[in-house]
């Protein structure tokens, strides 16, 4: 993300990811999880697993409670940025920092209690093996409505509504964040099964690196 954004503006975006990590991090443990994974109140919240203390004998993970937790951890982490990259550039870091918190202690632990947690739209049948939804349409809806709200960096478009081109800061930057976000997603997907012997794994981990290799090679021959 910093690669792609201009040079003035990658401080910014490095402490934005600061912000997700550690910011991120606290408000999922506080109160997140426990909104998210604790006992149903109603199909729209959890009501006890704050701090990890408490009781969720619902949960039954064959990695065990922390490991679980710090896993799921990825997963908030990886929505906030979301959001990042789709405010980059014309956001205040300030403003950043109360949505990192919104998001991490609210938004996403009680959406994603909807559908993993058990609440009313799991009951409906939903099933969401990685994400798609629960993380990945969840942080695109946010980023759009940032977006709409936030509107262009300025100077974005000319006055007969043509878009200028901001030439990026740091291009193989930005191809080696491709490259690490590319193989992350093998832990990010096959991950999702929660057990290192279950035999999906491999169809997981072939389905996640043709989908990426098809993606890049349509982008590719589209843009020549």
């Amino acid at each position: 993300e910093a690669g792609f954004v201009r040079y003035k503006n990658s401080v910014n975006i490095i402490m934005k990811v600061f912000a997700d990590i550690t910011i991120g991090t606290l408000c999922f443990y506080l109160i997140g999880f426990g909104l998210m994974y604790g006992d149903d109140l109603g199909g729209v919240v959890g009501k006890s697993g704050f701090a990890l203390s408490g009781n969720l004998p619902h949960l039954d993970i064959p990695i065990g409670l922390e490991t679980f937790w710090l896993f799921q951890c990825a997963f908030v982490i990886a929505v906030i940025s979301i959001v990042s990259g789709a405010v980059a550039e014309r956001i205040n870091f300030r403003a950043y920092l109360l949505y990192a918190i919104l998001m991490t202690t609210f938004i996403y632990p009680i959406a994603g209690h909807w559908i993993w947690g058990g609440g009313w739209i799991s009951k409906l049948g939903m099933l969401d093996f990685a994400g798609s939804a629960v993380i990945h349409a969840l942080g695109g809806f946010s980023a759009l409505a940032a977006a709409i709200m936030i509107g262009p960096r300025k100077g974005k478009f000319t006055k007969n509504g043509i878009s200028s081109v901001s030439l990026p800061s740091n291009l193989p930057l930005a191809s080696v964040g491709a490259f690490l976000l590319w193989f992350g997603w093998f832990g990010f997907n096959a991950g999702s099964t929660l057990s290192a012997t279950d035999v999906r794994i491999g169809h997981i981990a072939i389905v996640t690196m043709l989908s990426a290799a098809a993606g890049g090679a349509a982008t590719l021959f589209y843009t020549l």
